[in-house]
């Protein structure tokens, strides 16, 4: 399975960069970005890890990936774990990175790749109706169903609170804050509320499982997602 990787610097994109990177399946990986990885990433440009080849694109406008749809080509699944905190931002700005990146680089791939599985990040409570009071929902639910309507098979991955694993952590201080203070919390409460509790790795499994096989479901709960890696929900 040949991958692109959308996000890689973000938490999830992390978790899933480590697991395409360990998996057999994925022959090739590339990750798209508008700046180099950091250095400490598993692995450089062009080189191989456990037999998958791992490569970098550079990429400044998000708003446009026409000038790079033959690198966009030949692939099999996308992993687009791009995203960013709705906290303090206006609706147009996060709609921007939130529906206009998105679709964005969908569409070209789409039309590239007509048969790839597409993986986008959401998350829990995302409003499919469009028309809920809560505007990152809206958003979220208005980037699923366009990406529902290109012509390749797109998913809806919707995690809940997501436990960071294996040195994997969020840009957002926030989110870290909430991540270190969750960790002592979360074998309590993955047992009283399991749909909505998951950790980086299990879902990272469950995302490469889904890119490889796919699945009946189109939005992929957290406890999907535990099937999928072959843990118990």
């Amino acid at each position: 399975m040949k991958a692109l990787l959308f996000g890689a610097t973000g938490m999830i994109g992390q978790a899933v960069l480590r697991e395409c990177l360990a998996d057999p399946r994925v022959t090739e990986i590339l990750v798209v970005g508008r700046s180099p990885l950091d250095p400490a990433a598993p692995a450089g440009p062009g080189t191989s890890v456990a037999g998958t080849v791992f490569g970098e694109l550079e990429h400044q406008d998000f708003t446009d990936f026409d000038g790079v749809a033959t690198e966009l080509t030949g692939y099999d699944a996308c992993f687009f774990c791009l995203g960013v905190s709705s906290a303090g931002m206006s609706e147009a700005d996060y709609t921007r990175i939130t529906y206009d990146f998105t679709l964005a680089a969908a569409e070209v791939i789409a039309r590239q790749n007509p048969d790839l599985r597409f993986l986008y990040v959401s998350g829990a409570g995302t409003d499919s109706s469009e028309q809920g009071r809560v505007m990152w929902a809206r958003v979220k639910g208005r980037t699923e169903n366009a990406l529902s309507d290109l012509p390749f098979h797109s998913f809806a991955v919707r995690p809940g609170f997501v436990q960071p694993r294996h040195g994997v952590r969020s840009r957002t201080t926030l989110y870290r804050v909430m991540y270190s203070v969750g960790r002592f919390l979360y074998p309590v409460l993955r047992r009283i509320a399991p749909g909505v509790m998951i950790d980086s790795q299990t879902l990272a499994q469950g995302m490469v499982e889904l890119a490889a096989n796919g699945s009946p479901e189109k939005i992929v709960t957290s406890n999907e997602l535990r099937r999928l890696a072959g843990q118990p929900r």
